[in-house]
């Protein structure tokens, strides 16, 4: 390999090895444009078939690591199981040990496929010790978004937290030791199947039970979750079939989940994970408040999810990971707009409305592009910070019970008008004279009923339709008052918003921000899991009474007791039949 030379004599360009006494100058040679290590890998592990590159690139990677170098990368199924050469390949990674962990990953993730992918965690340190490959199977833990699946927040925190402390978990995660792959009834096929049996267990029907009736204790064994945090449930609810095995309903299937509910050890289960909130709410409460102009809220937030997976992890029957995806859900799709707002503007001038103007849309038409909060004539404003709803709700309680409770006036005078022209609309209907329109488009006008009433006069032949219309146009007169009041009242508060806003002090804002919206929105979140548990229970309870709980012997004799009636009936028709 001829080069120029550094001053030293060592050559500007690299080479792959170094030949004693060569017949050149300079002490190198080269292979030109194979690399030396890549014909050494190729001998030593075998060559990738040409019309499968996954292997060639793995092969690349692990050539580019350095002695204690760690990488990853995704790639399809098919390498965990093909045959040919790529089975001796896959062979040679597994006894070299550079294969840390196999991570399969759902279908339909990527763009432009749909099979599954799985990521190979590669790592040259203690790669001579290891004696075994972690393996994960997330195929399971994602959401559909659109025309493509995709992982959430606590899929991605899942599989680091369990490829991190090498967590084996139940139909999930497990360390395969190496003499299992090797074993001939795996021959090195990685497939994940083979190893970690993620199948839902089914649901046996028991033959026994539906014979003679009863729950099999089996199944109330099953839900051993439940009956460990709430074990006097089950006392409560079931008892003896009167054979061993079975148990039975104490009460009608229409009591057990108010039962369930009103049991202590249950309240008690759910005060203690209210309690688990509340004390992570008391600890983050000075952080969000604390937030300030400038803040990085990427910290913050890394922090508070952190913070709130860890207290509930230990929670027995919630799902930490489902609570920390409820919060990471908000902060997507509210509260990181909201501390980005608050680092950019402050508190203060976050809180402030902003006039929402109106756009073109597609067609060229002026459009309202968002809601609005309130309108100060005919302009519209809206507050990104604090909504009018969680405004109002604080100080504006009695006006916005008042504008309910006309809202709903004016609903019923409206259903009572639509009733009574549906009722006389036919073609003797004492208001078919009055109303326009066909259909769904039907309507009657003040104008034609005054029209219609100065035709008929004092006539004593119109004295029904005459009264039909008078009460039609009392409640058509109800109905404007109403809507005039019911405007008036917006209007008003209206106003009160538009005052109110720029009178909000930096502590009030606060308190609004955090308390009545952030973490009360949390909070009911944390609920909707509280209430996902009873649900779940009280279901599978109700499922389990309801399938056993008629017997074959009394849906024979029911059968019988049918069969009689009819043939009853059909000799009465004279029916005759041998």
């Amino acid at each position: 390999l001829a080069s120029p030379k550094f001053k030293d004599g060592e050559s500007l360009r690299t080479y792959d090895y170094v030949v004693a006494n060569p017949p050149f100058s300079d002490k190198t040679w080269s292979t030109g444009l194979t690399p030396a290590s890549d014909i050494y890998q190729r001998f030593a592990w075998g060559e990738p078939p040409k019309k499968q590159g996954d292997y060639a690139y793995l092969l690349h990677i692990i050539r580019s690591m350095k002695s204690a170098g760690k990488s990853a990368c995704i790639l399809p199924h098919g390498v965990l199981f093909r045959g040919n050469v790529e089975s001796v390949i896959r062979e040679k990674l597994v006894r070299s040990g550079i294969l840390k962990g196999i991570i399969g990953l759902p279908g339909n993730l990527f763009y432009g496929t749909g099979i599954p992918a799985c990521i190979f965690v590669l790592d040259k340190e203690g790669a001579a010790t290891r004696k075994g490959i972690f393996m994960i199977d997330a195929s399971k833990g994602f959401i559909k978004d659109g025309a493509k699946n995709r992982l959430r927040e606590q899929d991605i925190h899942k599989i680091v937290d369990t490829f991190t402390n090498l967590a084996e978990l139940p139909c999930y995660s497990r360390m395969v030791p190496l003499t299992e792959i090797a074993d001939p009834k795996n021959a090195y096929n990685l497939s994940l199947p083979r190893y970690i049996d993620s199948t839902e267990p089914e649901d046996i029907q028991d033959i026994d039970g539906h014979l003679r009736g009863g729950i099999p204790e089996r199944d109330l064994d099953a839900l051993g979750d439940y009956l460990q945090v709430i074990p006097g449930v089950r006392s409560a609810l079931f008892e003896s079939a009167g054979r061993t095995g079975y148990a039975q309903l104490k009460l009608p299937i229409a009591d057990v989940k108010s039962t369930i509910f009103a049991h202590p050890e249950f309240t008690a289960f759910n005060q203690a994970v209210t309690k688990v909130f509340a004390d992570w709410k008391q600890a983050s409460t000075p952080q969000l408040k604390g937030f300030a102009k400038n803040s990085n809220p990427k910290q913050l937030i890394e922090a508070l999810s952190e913070d709130l997976l860890a207290r509930f992890m230990p929670t027995p029957l919630v799902n930490g990971y489902d609570v920390y995806q409820h919060l990471m859900d908000y902060w997507a799709e509210t509260m990181q707009d909201d501390f980005y707002l608050i680092a950019d503007a402050g508190w203060q001038a976050g809180a402030q409305p902003r006039e929402v103007l109106q756009v073109k849309n597609k067609d060229g038409k002026l459009a309202w592009p968002e809601a609005h909060d309130y309108k100060k004539g005919k302009r519209r404003f809206k507050s990104d910070l604090i909504p009018a709803p969680i405004l109002i709700a604080r100080y504006f309680i009695a006006e916005r019970d008042a504008i309910e409770a006309l809202e709903g006036k004016l609903a019923d005078v409206e259903q009572q008008l639509q009733e009574m022209m549906e009722e006389n609309s036919g073609e003797e209907g004492m208001l078919v004279e009055v109303i326009e329109g066909e259909g769904d488009k039907q309507k009657i006008t003040a104008k034609a009923i005054k029209a219609r009433l100065k035709e008929i006069g004092k006539d004593p032949d119109y004295a029904d339709e005459r009264k039909a219309l008078q009460n039609y146009s009392t409640l058509f007169d109800n109905q404007t008052k109403i809507k005039a009041t019911l405007k008036a009242a917006q209007d008003d508060l209206e106003a009160k918003l538009d005052a109110k806003y720029p009178d909000l002090t930096e502590e009030e804002i606060k308190t609004i921000v955090v308390e009545d919206k952030w973490l009360a929105t949390l909070a009911n979140a944390v609920q909707s899991e509280l209430d996902r548990v009873s649900q779940t229970l009280t279901s599978r309870i109700r499922q389990l009474a309801e399938r056993y709980a008629t017997p074959l012997p009394t849906l024979t004799n029911e059968l019988a007791t049918l069969s009689a009636r009819v043939d009853e009936h059909l000799k009465k028709m004279g029916a005759v039949w041998n």
